[in-house]
C-alpha cells in the first residue's frame, strides 16, 4: 500500500501549549490524539496508546475470527516499537473512518487483506512512535539521538548502561516535532517478524476468558429467537401469538420483517415457546425452485447466451479450426453453507435514544447501519462492540443477525441476545453460489492451442444489491456502490460496479496459451448468496485445474510436466509447483491402493501448489497426505501461515467430500452436522506446509489454501479409479 508521506504528520497546539502529534494515515480521521496530562496517556495515532505507567495499548482495526490478526498485526507494531508483542494490550476498534480497510473503504475484515493492507502503515506507526521516544530521551540526556537505541520498551543511553522506559518519556515524546520519514528496521534487525511464535490470544481462548458474541452477558438480559420462513420471500399469514405469550417466562411474541420473534427470560424457555408456535406462511411470492431447476436454468442460460467476454486473447475459433481435436467438459458445484462453529448471534440494548450492540461481525460499520434501519436512530446513535468471532468465512459480512437483534431490542427496551440455532444457521444462511462451467480446449498434437471457459451463475454483489438491498436496506444500492468501488453512476440512477466474484481465478488463467476466451453468463435463480471462503476462486479453481488435468491425460503427458511446460514464464507459479512436487513425492512410487493428484492456483495474491495423496477405504474416500507449497510474500508469523493454510486445506476437503446444500420447492434440505457434515478429526490427513522465502510484499493466507485442494483430490481419485468426476461433492464410487 502506498502512503502519502508528505501528509503523514499532523501537528497542532494543545490547551497546555504542548505539541499534539498524530499520524495522518490513509483513511484516518476523527480519532483524538495527543497527550492527556490528567491521565498520563499519549496517543500518537489512531492505533497506539502509551501510558505513564509503561503500558502500551494497540487498537485492532481488523476482527479476530481465528485467522491470526490479533497476533500478526500486533507483531508489526511490536517490531518497530521494539517491544515484546505479549507486552502489548489489545482493544477491538470502535466504528470509525480511521479503521476502514483502504481496499474496500469499509471497516471490513475479509479478502485475506489484513496483513497486506497493514504491512506498511502499522510498521510506520511503530517506527514514528519509536523515533519520537528516542528524540525525547536524547533531549533529557543531552546526547545525539542517533547514538541512542530502542530495545524491549526502553531507550538505551549511548553508554549502553543507562536507560529510560517508554512510560517515563510519553509526555516529552508528545512534544517532539518529527519531520520526514522514520526509518523502518531492515530485515536483518527483525526480532519478531518472520519468526515462529505462538498466538497472543491462545491463552484467553483456551481458558475461556476470550469473549465471543455468544458469551456476552448483560444485567437483566433476556433472549430472543426468530422463526423465519422456510422459503425465501415467505410472509407470516397467521400465528398463535396469544397462546405462546401466555407460556412461562415468555415476555413477548411479535412479528418483525424476517419472521416471528419469541422473547423470554431464559434461552431454553424461548426455544420451548418457539416450538409451540404455529405459523401459517404465505408463499405466494416465495422462491420455489429445487436444485435440479437451478442447474436446468443454468444450462438453458448457457445455451441461449454465450456470456459477456471477460478475457479475450487471439482467436479461439481459429485455434479450433486449425487444431486436430477439441476437448470439452462441464463442471458443476452446489450451494455451500458457511457452517461457522459459533452460530449467528448478536446482543442489543436500546436506551435513552441510543443503541449499543455486541456482535461477532466482520463489518461493524455495516452492522451499525443495519441496526439503524430497524430503529428510529441514525448510525451515529449506535455503538457496535466487536467481539471475538467463532468463524467468519464471509458469512459475517452480511448483517441480518444484527438487524434482527436491533429490531427486537427496539421493541422491548431491554438488553436482548438473539441466538440462531444450528438448524437456523444452516437453513437461513446466505450460500456460496452454485455454479456451472463449460470448458473447451483445442489441441494440436500435444500442444494446447486454445482455451475457452464459460462460467454460468450469479454475481454476489449484484445479487445483494438487486435482491436483498432494495427490500431490506433502501440505503444500500448507492451506499454499496460508493463504498465498494463504483465504476460510475448512470445518468438515470445507479450503475452496478464491476463484480468479479463469479470470474476471479478464471480471468487470471496463468498458463501460456495463444488463444484464450473467458466468458460469464449471468443468471440468478433467486437463492440468497454471499461471500464464502475464497469466493469465486473456490469454484473456478476446481474447473480450471480439473480441466488442466484432463488435458494432460488427453495428451498422454504427466500432469506435472504438462503444467510445468505451460507455466515456465511465471517464476513464482513455477517455484511452488516444483517444490510441492518434490516434497509430495510426486515421482516416487505410491503405496498400494493410493494415488496422487496435483493442482496449482493463485488467489488473493498468493501462489499455492498442492499434491494430494488419497485412496478409498471401506467404501469412503480417504485423504492421507496433502503437501502444500505457498508463496505469500514476506511472512509475519510462519506458524500462523501454516495454521491458516492447513485450515484452508481442511475447509476445502470438507467442501470436496461433503459440502452440498440442496433445495426442494425452495426449502433447504440440510439442517445440522448430521446432514451437512464437517471433516472430523479422525479423517484429518497429514498436512505439510512449505513456505517460500520471499522479499515480496505480504499477501493473504486465510483463503488461498482452499481452491487447489479440491481439484487436487479429484485428480487423485481419477488417477486411482480412471473415472473423472466433474461435479461436487466427490464420491468414492461413480
Amino acid at each position: 500500500m502506498v502512503m502519502n508521506r508528505r501528509s503523514f504528520l499532523k501537528v497542532s497546539t494543545g490547551a497546555s501549549g504542548s505539541l499534539l502529534v498524530s499520524m495522518a494515515l490513509p483513511g484516518c480521521a476523527g480519532i483524538q490524539t495527543g497527550y492527556e496530562p490528567d491521565t498520563g496517556k499519549w496517543r500518537p495515532d489512531a492505533w497506539l496508546e502509551l501510558t505513564a505507567d509503561d503500558e502500551v495499548f494497540f487498537t485492532l482495526a481488523r476482527v479476530e475470527m481465528g485467522q491470526g490478526t490479533y497476533t500478526g498485526l500486533t507483531t508489526l507494531i511490536a517490531e518497530e516499537l521494539d517491544i515484546q508483542p505479549d507486552r502489548i494490550n489489545l482493544r477491538f476498534a470502535p466504528v470509525g473512518a480511521d479503521y476502514q480497510n483502504p481496499l474496500y473503504k469499509l471497516q471490513l475484515t475479509g479478502g485475506s487483506t489484513s496483513i497486506a493492507t497493514s504491512w506498511e502503515p502499522l510498521r510506520m506507526a511503530g517506527a514514528k512512535t519509536r523515533k519520537m521516544l528516542m528524540k525525547a530521551a536524547a533531549r533529557v540526556w543531552n546526547v545525539n539521538e542517533a547514538e541512542c537505541r530502542a530495545s524491549e520498551g526502553r531507550v538505551i543511553h549511548p553508554n549502553g548502561i543507562d536507560f529510560m522506559a517508554y512510560g517515563k518519556l510519553v509526555e516529552l515524546a508528545a512534544k517532539e516535532d518529527v519531520r520526514g520519514d522514520a526509518v523502518l528496521k531492515p530485515m536483518s534487525d527483525w526480532k519478531y517478524i518472520g519468526k515462529h511464535r505462538g498466538k497472543l490470544d491462545a491463552r484467553a481462548k483456551s481458558t475461556g476468558t476470550a469473549v465471543y458474541g455468544i458469551d456476552v452477558d448483560l444485567p437483566g438480559m433476556v433472549y430472543g429467537v426468530v422463526s423465519r420462513s422456510p422459503r425465501r420471500g415467505g410472509r407470516v399469514e397467521k400465528v398463535n401469538s396469544d397462546q405462546v405469550r401466555a407460556m412461562t417466562g415468555v415476555l413477548d411474541v411479535f412479528e418483525i420483517e424476517r419472521g416471528v420473534v419469541v422473547v423470554a427470560d431464559k434461552y431454553w424457555r424461548a426455544r420451548k415457546a418457539q416450538d409451540a408456535l404455529e405459523v401459517d406462511w404465505d408463499f405466494s411470492d416465495a422462491v420455489s425452485v429445487s436444485t435440479d431447476d437451478v442447474f436446468d436454468s443454468y444450462r438453458t442460460a448457457a445455451d441461449d447466451d454465450p456470456g459477456e467476454s471477460e478475457r479475450s486473447e487471439g482467436s479461439f475459433a481459429s485455434a479450433v479450426e486449425m487444431g486436430d481435436r477439441v476437448v470439452d467438459a462441464e463442471y458443476a458445484q452446489p450451494y455451500l453453507a458457511h457452517a461457522t462453529l459459533e452460530p449467528m448471534n448478536a446482543t442489543a440494548w436500546y436506551r435513552e435514544h441510543r443503541m449499543e450492540v455486541w456482535a461477532p461481525t466482520q463489518a461493524p460499520d455495516l452492522g451499525r447501519i443495519a441496526a439503524a434501519r430497524a430503529t428510529d436512530l441514525g448510525p451515529d446513535d449506535i455503538t457496535i462492540n466487536t467481539t471475538f468471532l467463532g468463524g467468519g468465512f464471509g458469512r459475517r459480512l452480511t448483517q441480518d443477525y444484527i438487524e434482527e437483534a436491533a429490531a427486537v431490542a427496539y421493541r422491548i427496551r431491554r438488553p436482548v441476545k438473539v441466538i440462531w440455532s444450528r438448524e437456523e444457521d444452516t437453513r437461513h444462511d446466505l450460500y456460496r453460489p452454485a455454479m456451472l462451467h463449460r470448458m473447451k480446449a483445442s489441441l494440436s498434437g500435444s500442444e494446447l492451442t486454445g482455451w475457452h471457459h464459460q462460467i454460468v451463475g450469479p454475481q454476489i454483489l449484484d445479487w445483494y444489491v438487486r435482491n436483498a438491498a432494495p427490500a431490506q436496506y433502501p440505503w444500500a444500492p448507492k451506499f454499496m456502490y460508493d463504498t465498494l468501488g463504483t465504476i460510475g453512476l448512470m445518468a438515470e440512477g445507479i450503475a452496478t460496479p464491476k463484480d468479479i466474484s463469479a470470474i476471479e481465478g478464471a480471468i487470471e488463467y496463468p498458463y501460456r496459451v495463444a488463444n484464450i476466451d473467458i466468458r460469464h453468463t449471468h443468471t440468478d435463480p433467486g437463492i440468497p448468496i454471499t461471500w464464502w471462503r475464497s469466493v469465486g476462486y473456490s469454484h473456478n479453481g476446481f474447473a480450471v485445474e480439473t480441466f488442466m488435468d484432463e488435458l494432460a491425460h488427453e495428451t498422454g503427458e504427466d500432469p506435472y510436466q504438462f503444467r510445468r511446460r505451460l507455466i515456465s514464464h511465471e517464476p513464482r507459479h513455477l517455484e511452488v509447483l516444483e517444490r510441492a512436487v518434490r516434497l509430495g513425492g510426486w515421482q516416487s512410487p505410491v503405496p498400494q491402493g493410493r494415488a496422487r493428484g496435483l493442482a496449482l492456483f493463485r488467489s488473493f495474491g498468493t501462489y499455492v501448489a498442492q499434491v494430494v495423496e488419497a485412496g478409498i477405504e471401506n467404501g469412503a474416500v480417504r485423504v492421507y497426505k496433502v503437501t502444500c507449497s505457498v508463496d505469500c510474500g514476506q511472512v509475519v508469523n510462519p506458524r500462523i501461515v501454516e495454521d491458516q493454510i492447513e485450515g484452508g486445506v481442511l475447509f476445502g476437503l470438507t467442501a470436496a467430500l461433503y459440502g452440498e446444500i440442496t433445495l426442494e420447492n425452495g426449502e433447504v434440505q440440510q439442517s445440522n452436522f448430521h446432514d451437512y457434515p464437517l471433516m472430523r478429526q479422525y479423517e484429518r490427513p497429514e498436512v505439510v506446509v512449505d513456505i517460500v522465502e520471499s522479499n515480496e510484499s505480504p499477501t493473504g493466507v486465510g483463503e488461498p489454501g482452499v481452491p487447489p485442494v479440491i481439484p487436487a483430490l479429484g485428480n487423485a481419485l481419477f488417477a486411482l479409479t480412471g473415472k473423472r468426476q466433474r461435479s461436487l461433492p466427490l464420491k468414492a464410487h461413480v
